[in-house]
């Protein structure tokens, strides 16, 4: 036999209800007609071709990895075949391995030196001073750096751009930097398509 629900129960599930329901309305007054365009056009997006990206050294491999990170989300397939994609993945990448130069130098130094000379009853007299300090000291070192970055944008046939980021590599133990932004790229696209969800869900 369930047991009866307290006022003070009926109150705080109203209370819930209400905030939900707010919440919701929020978000829907705050969606511009754009917003809610572009939201629309991500949801019905199935099939994503990516293109080779444009850009230095690395850009090809970045590519791959982005299709493969794409593909783990589960939330879109991947397709070679540019026909049959609803939109594309176009950009630039680049994976640059490169050295900083550093280098410093301290220290103090002082230089003096005095002369005199005086001539008395056909005697000459001559006086010299002299006195130095110097100490000094320079460093130079070489770091080498690896980095990763791509800007790309979701692109539908008709030519709208409905999505796009920038992102650049962080680095990681145990992943390097063309897979850590490839990473962030399909990470980010994922979660704009599950924001798209959420306004068209009901509260």
């Amino acid at each position: 036999m369930r047991k009866a629900m307290r006022p003070q129960q009926i109150f705080l599930s109203g209370a819930i209800c209400l905030f939900v329901l707010l919440n919701a309305a929020a978000g829907w007054a705050a969606e511009t007609p754009l917003e809610r365009l572009q939201r629309e056009q991500l949801l019905g997006v199935k099939r994503i071709h990516v293109e080779p990206l444009q850009g230095g050294h690395g850009a090809a491999q970045i590519r791959d990895m982005l299709i493969g990170s794409l593909h783990r989300t589960g939330l879109f397939l991947l397709t070679e075949d540019a026909q049959q994609a609803d939109a594309f993945i176009r950009g630039s990448a680049q994976d640059l391995i490169y050295s900083d130069y550093y280098a410093s130098r301290e220290g103090l130094q002082v230089r003096g030196a005095a002369s005199s000379s005086e001539r008395e009853s056909g005697e000459s007299e001559f006086a010299s001073t002299s006195f130095g300090i110097g100490d000094s000291e320079q460093s130079s070192r070489r770091e080498r750096k690896h980095e990763a970055s791509a800007a790309v944008r979701l692109v539908l046939r008709s030519g709208e751009v409905i999505w796009s980021t920038t992102q650049e590599s962080a680095g990681g133990k145990y992943r390097g930097p063309a897979a850590d932004v490839a990473e962030r790229v399909a990470r980010e696209l994922g979660e704009a398509w599950r924001a798209a969800q959420r306004p068209s869900s009901s509260p």
